[in-house]
């Protein structure tokens, strides 16, 4: 049981990375800075459905981390 979520937590650990480099397009740590003052664009279509799946992930990265400590 264990070495299940084990498996699990390291397949939903890469889709969350790569959730968000599909997501970080054209940022780099200098231009975030130059444009992340008082810059504010809505997400739509495929973009708002990537960043909604993102955050069920992190969840899920998250429950599944507790339920390994639980299960250690």
């Amino acid at each position: 049981m264990y070495s299940l979520f084990q498996t699990i937590h390291i397949v939903l650990s890469i889709l969350i990375v790569a959730l968000v480099l599909i997501q970080s397009k054209g940022g780099g740590f200098a231009s975030g800075i130059g444009n992340s003052i008082g810059f504010y664009r809505s997400r739509r279509g495929l973009e708002k459905v990537v960043f909604i799946v993102t955050i069920i992930v992190a969840v899920l990265v998250a429950v599944n981390s507790l339920i390994l400590v639980i299960l250690s």
